[in-house]
C-alpha cells in the first residue's frame, strides 16, 4: 500500500486500491480492492442491504487505469499530476459486490496521445464480471504545480 500512495494522489477515504498482484510495463494492471463492512458509503447504500455503488466501482477501476498512467510518466507521481475521467464508455454492470467480496480491478492500456488515454477495464469478484467498460482519461498538471 506504502507504494500505491507514493504513486496516485487518493487517500482514505476515497482510496479504492488496496494492493497491486500483477503489472505488465505500462500496458496492464491487476489490482484488489477489498470490500468491507466498515466502508463509509454502506450505511447509505443501501442501510439493510449493502452494495458497492457503481460509481465506486468505476473509480476503482479508474484509480487502477492511474497507476498504469504514471507508471507510463514518472514525472506525474506523487500528484504532480492529476488523473482525470475524460470519458466513460460501455459500461455494464453485471454483478452486485458487497462487503467480503474481493473486487479484481484490471486495467489494459488501449492508446494514447499526450497525456490523454483509452483503457480497456473489467472488474471481477469470484471470476464473474460485476464492471466492464472502457476509459478514457487525462493527465493534467495539478493546481500549484506549474
Amino acid at each position: 500500500i506504502g507504494r500505491i500512495l507514493d504513486v496516485i494522489p487518493h487517500r482514505y477515504p476515497f482510496l479504492l486500491v488496496d494492493r497491486i498482484i500483477e503489472v505488465e510495463g505500462t500496458n496492464r494492471i491487476v489490482g484488489i480492492k477489498n470490500v468491507t463492512i466498515n466502508e463509509p458509503f454502506f450505511p447509505g447504500h443501501f442501510p439493510h442491504y449493502p452494495v458497492m455503488p457503481g460509481v465506486l466501482i468505476v473509480e476503482a477501476l479508474a484509480q487502477a487505469s492511474a497507476i498504469v498512467a504514471y507508471r507510463a510518466d514518472p514525472a506525474a507521481m506523487g500528484g504532480r499530476k492529476l488523473f482525470l475521467f475524460a470519458g466513460i464508455d460501455d459500461a455494464r454492470f453485471k454483478r452486485q459486490v458487497v462487503p467480503g467480496d474481493t473486487l479484481v480491478l484490471e486495467s489494459t492500456f488501449l492508446k494514447g496521445m499526450r497525456d490523454i488515454a483509452k483503457y480497456a477495464v473489467r472488474a471481477t469478484v469470484d471470476g464473474q464480471i460485476a464492471c466492464e467498460a472502457t476509459l478514457l482519461s487525462a493527465l493534467r498538471p495539478a493546481p500549484g504545480t506549474d
